[in-house]
């Protein structure tokens, strides 16, 4: 009977066990910046004030709404390599390469810790992908490089609402 069990929950997908640990690691801290950069946009989406209220607020809203996405897609890939995902802030706060905004920045302060935080989100992206090739899992890799995407052009626009 244990047999049986053991062939039914076993995991067989052309990744071995050590290097999904690998990638699920690294997927968890992707997630953690993911999670992280999503509450910091929609915290600024809620308290921007200034003359550029209205854009801003409509902006920022439409980068938590696609964050809040891909939070799902990153934690399902986790799932599907066989691990349990990260879902708590206490996890989050453990893993993130994000620094939390205290109180509430004025609006160009706020364009600017969103940059950072689209670019540490990048970063963490980038340094998994060569993990991802070596083990030859293609979907996570996918993954990567459709969030990178994102993120980097994201950040190209908040910096473009900075240069005069």
């Amino acid at each position: 009977m244990a047999d049986k069990k053991s062939k039914t929950t076993s995991m067989d997908i052309g990744i071995e066990a050590a290097d999904r640990e690998k990638i699920v690691k690294g997927l968890s801290a992707f997630l953690a910046d993911s999670y992280l950069l999503y509450l910091m946009t929609h915290n600024f989406h809620w308290n921007v004030t200034g003359p550029h209220f209205n854009s801003l607020h409509n902006m920022f809203m439409q980068q938590y709404t696609e964050q809040w996405t891909a939070l799902d897609e990153i934690a399902e890939r986790i799932r599907a390599l066989g691990h349990p995902a990260p879902g708590t802030y206490k996890q989050f706060i453990a893993l993130t390469s994000i620094k939390e905004v205290d109180g509430v920045p004025k609006s160009d302060d706020m364009i600017r810790h969103l940059i950072e935080a689209q670019e540490a989100t990048a970063r963490t992206a980038r340094a998994l992908l060569p993990v991802a090739d070596e083990a030859n899992d293609q979907p996570t890799a996918d993954v990567l490089t459709q969030r990178l995407n994102v993120h980097e052009k994201t950040a190209w626009m908040l910096r473009s609402l900075l240069q005069g």
